[in-house]
């Protein structure tokens, strides 16, 4: 695992931004190939792979679902009393 990739997806956080995302990518695709730096001759592919896994992982966390605590937290969540939590009526 890369350590110095940091989790772009928090629930209670804001969004990741386009450059953290690139940033990721770039760590991702350095681990991948073993270049720190790559070469004239292999920069296209390396940059092309950036780009690529940038877009993937911003596809990503486009499309998915907010966790659970996240939906717990929304303003309209905070608001909703469940019905068995209301006083109850002496008769």
């Amino acid at each position: 695992m890369c350590r110095s990739i940091k989790r772009l997806r928090v629930s209670d956080g804001p969004a990741a931004s386009e450059d953290e995302i690139r940033e990721a990518a770039l760590q991702f695709v350095r681990k991948i190939s073993g270049y720190r730096v790559p070469s004239k001759r292999n920069r296209p592919a390396f940059d092309q792979a950036v780009q690529g896994i940038a877009r993937v992982s911003s596809t990503l966390l486009d499309s998915l679902a907010p966790t659970a605590a996240s939906i717990r937290k929304t303003p309209m969540a905070m608001n909703h009393t469940p019905m068995s939590s209301s006083p109850k009526k002496r008769l």
